[in-house]
């Protein structure tokens, strides 16, 4: 999967030392409900499950790596959480390194991973959550037309406290293709 400057590819093995080194950046971890890892073993535990995912038949989640397409540089990942067939909605998720902020990857890979869910997924809905302080986050997703429908409260065990939580929403009616 790919978009203008970016490309898309599910998490592998061989991902494990810059996975770890994101997780280990304290300002990646400052909204993540993970925590720092313990060790390089705790990630390569996490990949590992997240990999497996990948692997059910059924899959309802999906982790990419995310590199430049100039220099195949890591800049992160994001996700897709399916939700029951039935409803068929799903929730999104980023982290990326901080070398890459303020750049506008973060509103391409959300758009790329909307496009996904609707043109290739046929969802109707899809969610996506921030922590209210995290500003950038907010504004991101609503430049991804993202609307916020509610806060709930003391959701996100952060390193801080508990954090309250925007919670957005996105139709495919609404959404820009």
């Amino acid at each position: 999967m790919y978009s203008e400057r970016l490309t898309y590819q599910l998490l592998e093995a061989s991902d494990l030392n810059e996975l770890h080194e994101l997780n280990l950046i304290p300002e990646v971890d400052e909204f993540n409900t993970m925590g720092i890892p313990d060790s390089i073993q705790v990630t390569k535990d996490l990949l590992d499950a997240k990999i497996k995912d990948h692997q059910q038949e059924n899959i309802s989640k999906l982790t990419y790596s995310i590199r430049l397409k100039n220099g195949n540089d890591f800049i992160g990942i994001c996700g897709i959480l399916f939700g029951q067939p039935k409803y068929k909605k799903a929730e999104l998720w980023m982290k990326f390194n901080p070398k890459f902020w303020n750049q506008g990857y973060a509103t391409e890979a959300i758009t790329r991973l909307l496009k996904s869910c609707f043109k290739e997924h046929q969802l109707h809905r899809v969610e996506a959550g921030c922590a209210v302080e995290n500003h950038a986050s907010k504004r991101v997703l609503e430049k991804c037309g993202f609307i916020v429908e509610g806060i709930q409260r003391k959701n996100l065990p952060l390193k801080t406290g508990w954090s309250d939580n925007y919670e957005f929403g996105l139709l495919v009616e609404e959404w820009n293709k």
